[in-house]
């Protein structure tokens, strides 16, 4: 009997390989809650690019609740519109908060990475 799918949705696709992926296996690893590790290290410039982004969405998902208590009405009030565009002003404000020096949330994500990226003697992080 064929199986019928919404429309939309697509049936899935088995892992192939690509050039990061060799062995189009699972690039989670085999048992679940395992963390992959970068086969490859990255620059210390892209870690602290990486670790600026992670704080700009911390702070824009940490801003987001005070800007949906802000009122939408009254004779300036942009409406649905403004309800539509809030939240990508709410991540530039993140972002620019970030770039800025942050509140310490990157900082903290790029010694870690740093950390993890160093040769270890053996031991588990």
């Amino acid at each position: 009997m064929a199986e019928t799918r919404p429309a939309g949705f697509a049936a899935p696709r088995p892992a192939t390989a690509t050039p990061a992926n060799p062995a189009g296996a699972n690039p989670a690893g085999a048992a679940a809650g395992q963390v992959s590790r970068p086969q490859q290290s990255r620059s210390p410039e892209a870690m602290r690019k990486t670790a600026q982004e992670f704080e700009a969405q911390m702070l824009g998902a940490m801003l987001q609740p005070m800007f949906e208590t802000l009122p939408t009405n009254g004779p300036m009030g942009g409406g649905a519109a403004e309800a539509q565009w809030r939240p990508m002003l709410v991540e530039q404000f993140g972002k620019q908060m970030a770039k800025a020096g942050g509140v310490g949330i990157g900082n903290a994500v790029y010694r870690d990475m740093m950390r993890l990226q160093a040769p270890s003697s053996g031991e588990k992080p």
